[in-house]
């Protein structure tokens, strides 16, 4: 059974934009281990899944889509944002 990965797009550290903020990402999980090709030695397999990324506005639209699909999905929650607020002078401390 393909099993879908549901998570929220993360802004760059180097982005200071916000074109993609609020987007959900749905990706498939690889079904099949990966396996070292005998002429290249590079890892890979026959399993394509994993190379499909669909973007959606909201939560709810990638659920409903996983549901109308029949696909088995889990959300994979945001990592908390954490600002470390302080005055310039504090550089110099």
């Amino acid at each position: 059974m393909t099993v879908a990965r549901i998570f929220e797009h993360e802004r760059k550290t180097t982005q200071s934009g916000k074109a993609n903020a609020g987007k959900w990402i749905l990706e498939f999980e690889r079904q099949q281990p990966l396996r070292p090709d005998p002429l290249t030695g590079w890892n890979g397999s026959s399993d394509t899944n994993p190379q499909v990324r669909m973007a959606f506005t909201s939560k709810e639209a990638a659920i409903t889509y996983c549901e109308k699909h029949g696909l088995d999905y889990h959300l994979v929650p945001a990592a908390p944002v954490r600002l470390k607020i302080q005055a310039y002078a504090d550089n110099f401390r």
